[in-house]
């Protein structure tokens, strides 16, 4: 089996859309209304699905967290721990919710956290010292 993509399952798709395009910029095509966006970043499928339609798809009804979930997190690199930082202030200013403020770890990684409107946890890190 080969890894092609990911995806979450949400509540405001039109919340989150705008999230991933303005926030993030995640490069999504369709409209904010849609039932699903499919995208590519950079060569990786992720996925935005309502919760609505994955339960009728599937016939089967799920649970969800609410808050911030511990549950996953998608991580996104940077080019060095600079970056990190300016990356971190940059997101927090156009709205991502902050969760761990740029820290660089034992192993030699400059982190941080945020969460998306629906709590998901996403990762913005480097190696690189410059």
């Amino acid at each position: 089996m080969k890894l092609e993509g990911f995806g979450i399952f949400v509540k405001d798709m039109p919340v989150m859309v705008r999230f991933y395009r303005d926030v993030l910029g995640f490069e999504i095509t369709e409209d904010e209304n849609t039932t699903n966006v499919f995208l590519k970043k950079d060569g990786t499928l992720f996925l935005l699905y309502g919760r609505k339609d994955i339960e009728k798809m599937t016939s089967s009804k799920f649970n969800y967290a609410n808050g911030i979930s511990g549950h996953f997190e998608i991580a996104l690199g940077v080019k060095n721990y600079a970056a990190v930082d300016s990356t971190f202030a940059e997101v927090t200013k156009k709205g991502a919710q902050p969760v761990m403020p740029p820290t660089t770890e034992p192993w030699g990684q400059r982190t941080c956290y945020i969460a998306d409107p629906e709590g998901n946890l996403i990762e913005i890190g480097s190696f690189a010292k410059e």
